[in-house]
């Protein structure tokens, strides 16, 4: 299921103060359904200020939120119902099993018996603990922990998901366990999903959108590559590729392309100065003439320099 156009989170000039200090300002946000957005800046940013006032949590100073259109401030018990939230250390009762945790969990949502415990099976299989359902949760590992919070938030069926750090001290194969997770929410059900990280590389993974925060303030939101156009404009494309077999004709054939200003070698890598986007034609071009692609790199436009020279800008990395 493709982001539809209907706004399920919304915030309309949210501000947080803390006496002379603001940690959230005038933040403007429409996130649609099935949509997953990415909420990154460093620790003191904002991004938990934000999640907490979107809960109802914390009452802003100014503006407001809405999830579904329910304000989070003067509505609160109607938003949670309707949203489902991770945080970044969630808290189980370790001697007891995931299966009674999650029963423990539906029994406060006042859900009847007879459906949560098809609906408790159906989770645990989709998370892939079913076969672990009946242990207790203090010999869980941290993964297992979080597939079992993503369960635990799904009891209640959220319209919303909102999700603090969720692959913090996780394994390669857990972060991808659940960032697989995470996106089959939005495309499959239907869901919106915020994550609030400072992981970049994974949230660029699955996220339509993301808002880079920096103090309190969202200094860009929109899809990964419209950043980058953004934060790059005037300034040229550089690609780097490696290739088999790496031989003087390939290089030959990429400086006859239009609008190439360099092309340089480096051992085996191809570093390509152009001022357009070639890469299309530089890969008809290996189709063509048989060459084997190893790797294919826009510098300079990913999330991690994207997220760098937004914060060269403002002035906090010098």
């Amino acid at each position: 299921m493709m982001p539809g156009s209907k706004a399920v989170i919304v915030t309309e000039n949210l501000t947080k103060r803390y006496g002379n200090f603001t940690a959230v300002n005038n933040l403007n946000l429409k996130i649609t359904e099935g949509e997953i957005f990415g909420l990154l800046g460093p620790n003191g940013a904002g991004k938990t200020t934000t999640i907490l006032m979107l809960l109802g949590l914390t009452e802003p100073s100014g503006g407001k939120a809405l999830i579904a259109g329910y304000d989070a401030t003067r509505d609160p018990i109607a938003v949670k119902r309707i949203v489902g939230y991770l945080p970044d250390n969630v808290g189980f009762y370790d001697d007891m099993t995931a299966r009674e945790n999650l029963q423990f969990t539906a029994d406060l949502n006042a859900i009847p018996r007879k459906e949560s415990e098809k609906r408790i099976e159906y989770l645990l299989e989709r998370v892939g603990l079913k076969n672990v359902a009946d242990n207790r949760v203090g010999t869980y590992s941290k993964g297992m922990r979080q597939r079992l919070g993503i369960a635990d938030i799904l009891i209640k069926d959220p319209k919303a998901v909102i999700l603090d750090e969720p692959t913090i001290g996780l394994d390669p194969e857990g972060i991808n366990e659940l960032l697989d997770l995470i996106a089959r929410l939005a495309k499959e059900d239907g869901r919106t999903v915020l994550i609030s990280s400072h992981l970049l590389y994974q949230v660029q993974q699955i996220c339509d959108r993301v808002g880079i925060f920096v103090d309190g303030n969202l200094v860009a939101c929109g899809p990964i590559e419209t950043l980058g156009d953004q934060i790059s404009e005037g300034q040229p494309y550089m690609f780097e590729i490696k290739v088999e077999p790496n031989d003087g004709d390939l290089v030959e054939f990429i400086e006859g392309f239009d609008g190439i200003r360099e092309v340089r070698c480096h051992r085996d890598i191809i570093t390509i100065i152009s001022e357009k986007d070639i890469r299309r034609d530089l890969l008809r071009l290996l189709n063509d003439r048989d060459y084997t692609l190893l790797h294919l790199r826009l510098c300079g436009r990913d999330l991690d320099d994207i997220y760098r020279r937004y914060f060269e800008k403002k002035g906090v990395i010098r």
